[in-house]
Parts: C-alpha cells; structure tokens; sequence
C-alpha cells in the first residue's frame, strides 16, 4: 500500500484562479525541484504555496518514516474557499461588491517508485 502525505493550507487569502496558475508548475515533481521553482516563481501565491509542501515534507518525515530526498508531489489542488464580500461607493449614489476570494491549498506528497 502506498503511504501518502498530506498538507493542507485553508483560508487563504488569494484568489484560487492565481493560485492554481502556480500549482500547476510543480504537479508531479520531485520535492526539491519542486520547492526550488516555488522559491524562484515570482508570485505572491508561491510562497504561501511553498510552506505547504514543506509542511507535506515534515508530515512524511515525522508521521510516515519516509525519506524527503525520495518524495514527489503526487497531487496538488488549490479549491475555492469562502468568499468574503466588501462594498465599494461608486457614482450618484450607488454601491459595487468587491469578492475577497479565499483558497484551500492541498499538496499529497508520495515515494517514487524504484
């Protein structure tokens, strides 16, 4: 069976269309290469991203016994989280609602298989 790792990240305060731009760099890589296009990936949902893997990383090392130099990024998945609605005055008396949208950010991490 295979063991795999989990992290998720909740309530975020990025958009999950911004977030999902930068998920889908790092779907199926190893973990260093992985952490090394999130440090270099200049988006504000990068480093928000970056510290779940890492959280993925040390669930694997201190729940599972897995080896971190042996793990890939099996799935990863950003999902819409609550939207938080503002009011913006506009013109002649009117009002906009402004979304302050929210993620949930997941990273399953799994061993290679040799």
């Amino acid at each position: 069976m295979e063991v795999k790792a989990k992290a998720t990240a909740r309530y975020i305060r990025i958009s999950p269309r911004k977030a999902r731009a930068v998920i889908d760099l790092i779907r199926d890589k190893d973990v260093g290469e992985a952490l090394a296009i999130l440090r270099f990936t200049p988006n504000a949902a990068a480093s928000v991203i970056e510290k779940v893997v890492n959280s993925a990383i040390a669930n694997a090392e201190n729940n599972y016994d897995l080896d971190p130099d042996s793990l890939y990024v099996a799935e990863c998945y950003v999902d819409q989280g609550p939207i938080m609605k503002r009011v913006r005055p506009r013109a002649r008396g009117m009002a906009d609602r402004i979304r302050k949208r929210t993620s949930h950010i997941t990273v399953v991490l799994q061993e290679k298989e040799e």
